[in-house]
């Protein structure tokens, strides 16, 4: 494998892995030692590649500059519109909004061919409502896993009972059915999915649990995958 191609590889890699990504995950996806990960991370710096991280806590590639939406084929295209279609169904104003952006975005940076598979895409998405009807303050959750900052909640479970608790919200997940918010429960010291739409109050705390955030959220999506 020549540099470039295995330069190349590892962008690829840097782009599709959840980060932070280590040495040794990129080492196999991209087929080459360690040793070569960590000097090819060092390259694509000098390069200009915007590349978080460092030996023995894994990397981010924060920005690397060369994938041009002018790149995109046109199935990609297909994808990319279907997806924020399907954004602005969900019923978050915000989300909605930034959808909309993104694809105005996307579009300026198109040849004009690619521009009209844009405005033509065959894969559409229609639903008769919003996806989800009853969500909380949404963009304070978003800050909040942004920040890794703890918030303060009052929550209604299932069987109707009523709690105030602090939480580390490390993602926000998108089911069929519901909006769940994983978290670390302050209170239960112990990972919980928290139903959107019985969060009936919330509050930043002001208090951070920076840098765990990664490392939990990993931690808690190894235990959903061995349930």
């Amino acid at each position: 494998m020549s540099r470039p191609q295995r330069l190349f590889r590892l962008l690829d890699a840097l782009r599709r892995l959840p980060s932070p990504v280590t040495a040794a995950q990129l080492s196999h996806d991209t087929g080459v030692s360690v040793r070569s990960v960590y000097r090819d991370i060092e390259t694509l710096r000098a390069g200009g590649a915007e590349i978080g991280g460092e030996r023995g806590f894994g990397y981010t590639l924060v920005d690397d500059g060369t994938l041009r939406p002018r790149t995109f084929s046109r199935i990609e295209i297909e994808a990319l519109t279907l997806g924020l279609a399907e954004v602005r169904q969900m019923g978050d104003p915000a989300l909605a909004s930034a959808a909309d952006a993104v694809l105005a975005k996307v579009a300026a940076t198109l040849p004009s061919l690619g521009q009209q598979h844009l405005l033509h895409a065959v894969s559409q998405v229609h639903r008769f409502g919003q996806r989800f009807s009853s969500l909380p303050d949404m963009a304070t959750i978003r800050a909040c896993c942004w920040r890794e900052e703890a918030l303060a909640i009052d929550y209604c479970d299932r069987h109707g009972a009523a709690s105030t608790r602090t939480i580390w919200p490390l993602a926000i997940v998108y089911l069929d059915g519901m909006l769940v918010v994983l978290a670390r429960c302050c209170l239960r010291e112990d990972f919980r999915m928290f139903r959107a739409e019985r969060i009936a109050a919330l509050a930043p705390t002001g208090a951070s649990f920076r840098p765990r955030r990664a490392a939990l959220l990993r931690d808690y999506q190894a235990i959903l995958d061995a349930t």
